[in-house]
C-alpha cells in the first residue's frame, strides 16, 4: 500500500526513533508498504518516521542511483566491485566512519524540488538488523555510505538540512516555507502540516 510522506515542518521528523522488539506482521507490512511507497515516489531511500511512524527503520535502493548513472559517474560514486545494495535496516547503529570525507548533492523525499551539497564520510561502518530480523556489521563506501547515512540521520531526528551552514539554509528558507505550507506540488502523496 502505498503511504502519505510526511512534510518538511512536520514534528514527527525530528523526533529520535524508537527501538524495534520484535519482528511481528505489522512491522513485515510496514516494510512492504515503504518498499512501494519509496519507488512510487521514486526515491533511493525512506525511514518509517517520513511515513508518520518513529520507528529505527529504514530502507535504501542505492542500485537504482548505479543503474541510473553512466559508467564514469559509476566509477567516481561507487567502490569497484558495488552495484549498490536494496536493504532494509532496523535498530542500526553506525559504529564506525572513514576520516575521509566528501559532499555531493542530497534530496529528501520530505523535502521535495530542493537539493543542497552535505558532506559525508565516504566509508561507514553500521550494524543492524535486516527484514528478518538477522544481525549484521557491514561497511558500506560512497554513494550507498551517503543514502544510509541520509537515512540512519532520520532514525536521529536530523534532516539533511540540519547539516547545513547558516547562510545556505537562510538561502533555501523561503522554499522551505513553501513546503511547510504545502505549497508544492509532487507525483506522489504528501501530508503537509
Amino acid at each position: 500500500m502505498k503511504l502519505s510522506i510526511l512534510a518538511y515542518g512536520s514534528p514527527i521528523l525530528k523526533q529520535k526513533c524508537i527501538p524495534i522488539h520484535s519482528n511481528t506482521q505489522e512491522i513485515q507490512k510496514l516494510t512492504t508498504d515503504m518498499w512501494e511507497t519509496m519507488k512510487n515516489a521514486s526515491g533511493c531511500g525512506l525511514a518509517s518516521s517520513q511515513i508518520g511512524k518513529p520507528l529505527q527503520l529504514f530502507i535504501v535502493d542505492s542500485q537504482v542511483i548505479f543503474e541510473n548513472m553512466d559508467m564514469e559517474d559509476q566509477i567516481l560514486y561507487f567502490e569497484k566491485n558495488d552495484r549498490g545494495i536494496q536493504e532494509t535496516f532496523i535498530n542500526a547503529k553506525i559504529i564506525g566512519s572513514s576520516e575521509e570525507t566528501w559532499e555531493d548533492y542530497e534530496g529528501c523525499l520530505s523535502i521535495p524540488g530542493l537539493s543542497q551539497k552535505v558532506k559525508r564520510p565516504w566509508k561507514i561502518t553500521i550494524e543492524y538488523m535486516d527484514k528478518d530480523f538477522t544481525q549484521h556489521i557491514k561497511t558500506f563506501s560512497g554513494m550507498t555510505a551517503r543514502v544510509i547515512q541520509h537515512e540512519y540521520d532520520h532514525t536521529q531526528g536530523i534532516l539533511y538540512t540540519d547539516h547545513l551552514k547558516p547562510l545556505t539554509k537562510k538561502l533555501i528558507e523561503s522554499k522551505l516555507k513553501k513546503i511547510i505550507n504545502g505549497s508544492v506540488t509532487t507525483g506522489y502523496s504528501m501530508k503537509f502540516l
